[in-house]
């Protein structure tokens, strides 16, 4: 029985995996997280791997805290680049296929069309910066693996962008949220059912793909909170507003549609129009 390691495991994509992963009988998961296994920790990794004999990886954890990471750079860097880094020199030390999930922050959303695995990346954000180059460490060090950016992923798990507009829509009746940010909002239960899915073909390879995978469809943060809150049944009003009314510490990518047709191909896969997932997500959250 193939073993796989989740790091990152509390958080929304891991804990999707958790829900999911009853229906792969075939695998042992192990999940960790901070107080399981310090992955900033090549001596705990190595340890790790020797006594519970990895052979995947599925890497969720990462600093997140898109703003915060503009102070605390070390401590995302360590995280989100030094941590792959170990990961995938241990992987490949065992033979590991590293499985290493990235985000749209590594693209500066100046494009005018849906981002391809080709284009070259120019994050501007802290946060982006360090996902990059835990990308490239990956690229560096690993012997086989996959990774695959996504955007905007929100669960019935955890904080995110949905919950936050269900708290405040109840709680305020009016809401400003910016229109001139565009992406595709992602079920982080899709992205893990796609991750599973995929595993059973990567056995025979041994090379380093990077792959996009978002929901289908585009949308703005201002049209997502308004679907939100109609699906929910929320009086709440809706304003959209620019990104420069709404400053933050970290700059967010203006445009950051991922062109998803190369992981469709080589996987075969279809992928939920990102309305239709999000209906699904909200039934799973009460009231």
């Amino acid at each position: 029985m193939a073993a796989i390691l989740v790091t990152g495991s509390n958080g929304q994509l891991g804990n999707e995996i958790k829900v999911l992963a009853e229906a792969y009988p075939q695998y042992n998961f192990i999940y960790t997280d901070i107080d399981d296994l310090n992955i900033t920790d090549y001596q705990q990794i190595d340890h790790f791997f020797t006594i519970h004999n990895i052979q995947y990886v599925i890497n969720c954890a990462a600093y997140t805290a898109v703003d915060k990471a503009e102070q605390e750079t070390d401590l995302a860097r360590y995280i989100n680049a030094n941590a792959v880094k170990y990961l995938s020199q241990i992987a490949k030390k065992y033979h590991a296929y590293m499985i290493h999930i990235s985000t749209d922050y590594v693209f500066d959303g100046k494009n005018y069309k849906p981002y391809t695995e080709n284009d070259p990346i120019c994050p501007t954000s802290a946060y982006g910066k360090t996902k990059a180059e835990g990308e490239n460490e990956l690229k560096i060090h690993a012997e086989k693996g996959i990774i695959i950016r996504t955007s905007w992923l929100y669960s019935s798990f955890g904080h995110n962008f949905v919950k936050t507009i269900l708290k405040y829509g109840k709680e305020r009746g009016n809401l400003n949220v910016v229109f001139d940010q565009i992406g595709s909002p992602t079920y982080a239960r899709d992205l893990a059912k796609v991750v599973l899915e995929i595993i059973p073909q990567l056995a025979n390879q041994n090379t380093i793909e990077t792959y996009h995978f978002s929901n289908e469809g585009v949308s703005s943060w201002y049209d997502f909170a308004k679907v939100i809150v109609e699906l929910k049944n929320i009086e709440c009003d809706i304003h959209p507003i620019r990104t420069e009314d709404y400053p933050l510490p970290a700059p967010r990518p203006h445009y950051s549609v991922l062109d998803k047709a190369k992981i469709k191909k080589d996987f075969n896969i279809e992928i939920p129009y990102w309305k239709d997932s999000l209906k699904r997500c909200l039934e799973l959250i009460k009231d």
